[in-house]
């Protein structure tokens, strides 16, 4: 099991404080990732530069996908381009590799539902009941990461102490809120443009 599994099944779980966005979790399962590949020796961190070490033995077909995604070191990426890079469409990748498994099903009772929109309900299985263990252990990354896309757990929050796994989670705060503020943007234009139309009479 990894990071980003874990957190997606927290996130079908757990409470959120505002609506679970798609675009959201997936920035935070890419960090996820990010994390795991760091804690495996198969990336390394200069700075906010994320170098691959050549490592891609990690046991888990997701995982050796992120392993394999990483940028070469002659091209250079930041912590947050591999965020946006990688987490486009991930939470999705995440969702049907879960489906493939046989730990996602359909039923008309809308329990466990999947981000509040789907249809999907998630299975018991011995990975839920490990990420439900990680998270009444309140294990800081995974905590944090939940977090970042609105689900909180009991306080006070643990942060992760200084470190790599500091930066991945800063930098998902970061891109969580960038990604807010487009929707913002995109929101405004929109309305704008309705009462443009109002005005016009169409």
């Amino acid at each position: 099991m990894t990071t980003a599994r874990d957190l997606l099944f927290v996130a079908m779980d757990m409470p959120s404080t505002r609506t679970l966005e798609r675009g959201d979790l997936s920035l935070a399962l890419a960090g996820a990732e990010l994390i795991d590949l760091l804690g495996l020796g198969a990336a390394t961190l200069d700075g906010e530069f994320v170098l691959p070490t050549g490592v891609s033995d990690t046991a888990d077909p997701q995982l050796g996908q992120a392993a394999a995604a990483l940028a070469p070191v002659a091209d250079g990426e930041t912590v947050e381009d591999w965020l946006w890079r990688r987490g486009r469409g991930l939470s999705d990748t995440y969702l049907a590799a879960l489906e493939a498994d046989g730990l996602l099903g359909r039923e008309e009772r809308r329990r466990f539902l999947v981000l509040r929109t789907s249809r999907m309900v998630l299975a018991d299985s011995p990975g839920r009941r490990r990420a439900s263990h990680r998270w009444a252990a309140d294990e800081p990354v995974l905590l944090a990461l939940a977090d970042a896309v609105g689900i909180s757990g009991p306080p006070p929050l643990p942060e992760p102490g200084p470190g790599p796994g500091a930066t991945v989670v800063a930098a998902v705060r970061h891109a969580v809120d960038e990604l807010a503020a487009e929707r913002r943007r995109r929101a405004h234009r929109l309305d704008d443009a309705r009462q443009t139309s109002v005005r016009r009479g169409f």
